[in-house]
């Protein structure tokens, strides 16, 4: 394969598309396109690219007909299409004068562009390179019988087809959810912050404002053409001050956020780099507004993919900025396994008392949407959703993932959650759902405060569904904690979960418990354990626990109905009667399920049994 088209399979790869017939129109490769008249003549007009001609030369170039590597059309709109040619080095891109068609990706695909807008709205795509991480591209509009092009700046990456037409017609992009491209895009981001030596405090606030200004349309279109960086600080800092108080957050927030600009502006990196080049302030708004924002519009909002980047990015950065910050992302299968077990709806209202990210919280709204309609959605955006968070670096995260998904901000407190202020106010709400994460291992509280706290906001009958630390469920651990939740509210069930579904981030194996809110724990009642530590997710070198089979969701269908059924299986559920002195998981009641066990078990345990007694000097004893 020609080392070019190794750089057009990247562009298809990236595009999610292949040659030939696709759901939004068709690919033609190296200007295939006889079936459609009106594109061959053009093609032939064209002719083949010239080494050498200016952008305001239309005469024919070489012979036969130009062959740009992709053309691609649209179903809906018959009146656009998209040009793309490719360059196998990032030093062939573009020229300084635009006018070697033949060499450069950028003069080539104008070359191309300028014959094919007699007749179309042409949309020209520019790539350079052949690895992903090193592609260079630039994209362009050229109306219907125009004579200038406009250059779409803001358009650093490669787009699916469907895209262009929404950039086009001022619309919001949407990109597939990508865990690779999230943590390329952390690092680097990360790594680059480190260099220009913003403080580990600032990070997350920095990262979260340009987010929150991205939500400003007259920014969105404003911050690509800013000249200085005086001049652009002062265009954020004014996005984000209408977006806030639009939102109704605190005056101090506000304050807060624009001094970490402030702070950036004055550092000596951003004073020296200039606004067109890599790495100045321009360019980190501009990552986010293409690499990052896009996924959260994507149409399965109920993936956190902001606080997805935040553990990337908090992860990879150096020094001290992971305890500092302390964030610990709830897994999306997770959140969206408790959401099920709370049995939420479009009438739900939902809250978080230690919100994070929002995870919780962006997952609910979704499952809270499906189905609903417009009058139903308002009611779940503006009265659905509340949270509490105390640190104020990640409530500003939450603040931002929820503008983004322009759903609940306004619901989002900030201090403590055992603050009674705070209380008053969700307990005037009729919040029938909660769902929650402690921190774990805190001096003041234990974990299952926490719980209690959350539960005595809930109306009665609500339902809670927490993960806390195993722990908590076992011996003498929060058993004076425990006893108290059973006088108040009911424990229907406990869930034993993966020991590593946290990994990377906290080590000890968890449990969700499900507990139902302002009713005493009957005497008699059973309660529901479930073993459900084996979710199906692998370690992968560099991402982590994954679902690589792709087995997640028949298990998670298979919990659910073992609890909603209340239904005992050997070696997966079973029921049982407890008070707070007993243990509350499923491995101190299961019944052992002999039909799995094998020949081979049997042989191993002996085996680790011999072997052990070798270790321990009680080998076999001679007989005289």
């Amino acid at each position: 394969m020609a080392v070019e088209q190794f750089t057009g399979s990247i562009v298809l790869r990236e595009m999610r598309c292949a040659l030939g017939e696709n759901a939004f129109g068709h690919v033609f490769p190296q200007g295939d396109v006889a079936q459609i008249d009106k594109l061959e003549k053009l093609l032939r007009k064209a002719g083949g690219k010239p080494a050498v001609c200016s952008l305001d030369d239309y005469s024919q170039g070489g012979s036969g007909k130009a062959k740009p590597e992709f053309i691609i059309t649209f179903n809906n709109n018959a009146n656009t299409i998209l040009a793309v040619e490719c360059k196998k080095s990032n030093k062939y891109h573009v020229s300084e004068s635009l006018d070697r068609p033949k060499s450069y990706a950028v003069d080539g695909v104008l070359y191309y562009t300028k014959f094919l807008k007699e007749f179309y709205n042409v949309a020209a795509l520019a790539v350079s390179g052949t690895k992903k991480e090193n592609l260079k591209v630039s994209t362009f509009y050229w109306k219907k019988g125009h004579d200038t092009y406009e250059e779409f700046q803001n358009v650093n990456i490669i787009l699916e087809p469907a895209n262009y037409l929404k950039y086009i017609k001022s619309e919001k992009i949407s990109i597939a959810y990508s865990i690779e491209d999230i943590r390329r895009t952390a690092i680097d981001m990360s790594d680059k912050l480190r260099v220009a030596k913003v403080t580990a405090n600032n990070k997350p606030l920095f990262i979260a404002g340009i987010l929150i200004a991205l939500q400003d349309e007259s920014f969105v279109s404003e911050y690509i053409h800013a000249a200085s960086l005086e001049s652009l600080i002062a265009t954020l800092r004014s996005a984000i001050t209408r977006v806030l108080k639009k939102t109704k957050v605190a005056p101090d927030r506000i304050e807060s956020m624009l001094n970490t600009f402030n702070d950036v502006a004055s550092l000596h990196h951003f004073q020296t780099t200039t606004m067109p080049t890599d790495n100045s302030l321009r360019w980190y708004i501009q990552e986010l507004d293409m690499k990052i924002k896009p996924m959260m519009n994507h149409s399965d909002s109920s993936i956190d993919a902001l606080g997805e980047f935040y553990q990337e990015f908090i992860k990879f950065s150096n020094g001290d900025d992971g305890k500092a910050l302390g964030i610990v992302l709830t897994p999306q299968h997770l959140t969206d396994f408790m959401c099920e077990v709370s049995g939420l709806n479009k009438n739900s209202r939902v809250v978080d008392i230690c919100a994070g990210s929002g995870g919780f919280l962006v997952t609910a709204m979704s499952k809270m949407m499906k189905g609903a309609n417009p009058e139903e959605i308002t009611a779940i955006s503006q009265n659905g959703l509340y949270g509490v968070e105390a640190d104020p670096n990640i409530y500003a995260i939450c603040i931002a993932n929820m503008i983004v998904r322009r759903d609940g901000k306004s619901n989002i407190h900030y201090g403590s959650c055992f603050n009674e202020n705070i209380l008053k106010k969700l307990r005037e709400k009729n919040i029938d759902i909660g769902l929650l994460n402690p921190p774990y291992s805190q001096i003041d509280h234990n974990e299952l405060e926490f719980v209690e706290t959350l539960l005595s906001v809930l109306v009665t009958r609500g339902v809670g569904v927490v993960v806390v630390p195993m722990n908590c469920a076992l011996g003498t651990t929060c058993r004076g904690t425990r006893e108290n939740l059973l006088k108040k509210h009911t424990l229907e069930a406990v869930f034993s979960m993966p020991t590593e579904i946290f990994n990377p981030g906290a080590a000890v194996p968890p449990c969700v418990m499900v507990w139902t809110a302002n009713v005493p724990h009957p005497s008699g009642k059973q309660t529901f354990f479930g073993y459900y530590r084996d979710d199906g997710f692998v370690k992968r070198k560099k991402l982590g626990r994954v679902d690589a089979f792709g087995r997640w969701e028949a298990i998670k269908n298979e919990w659910l109905s073992l609890y909603k059924e209340r239904d005992v299986k050997a070696g997966l559920s079973a029921k049982r009667v407890v008070t707070h002195n007993d243990e509350w998981c499923a491995e101190a009641y299961l019944e052992t399920d002999y039909s799995k066990l094998k020949t081979g078990d049997f042989e191993r345990k002996v085996k680790e049994y011999v072997a052990y007694q070798f270790l321990k000097g009680k080998g076999y004893e001679t007989v005289e």
